[in-house]
């Protein structure tokens, strides 16, 4: 598992909802810098938090940590091709 990559495909996440690092913080209950963390490949959120992320996103748990665009629609999946992934 690529934290980088992840950490990509969550920035990507949640920028199609319109969030900025501190609401999506407020709404799962962490700080802005662990969403920075994330976002960045520092870190990976807890398997709790991986669970909230895919609830809130809609999307499956696998989807993010194997970053499969399989979601139709997503319009901001072209910004990495799929070679990087």
């Amino acid at each position: 598992m690529d934290q980088q990559k992840v950490g990509r495909f969550l920035k990507i996440l949640r920028s199609e909802q319109d969030l900025t690092q501190a609401e999506l913080a407020e709404r799962l209950g962490v700080s802005n810098r662990s969403i920075s963390r994330w976002e960045n490949g520092v870190t990976m959120p807890d398997f709790d938090l991986l669970i909230e992320l895919a609830k809130y996103y809609d999307v499956e748990i696998g989807e993010i940590v194997e970053k499969a665009f399989s979601r139709k629609g997503c319009a901001s999946c072209s910004l990495w091709p799929l070679s990087e992934w």
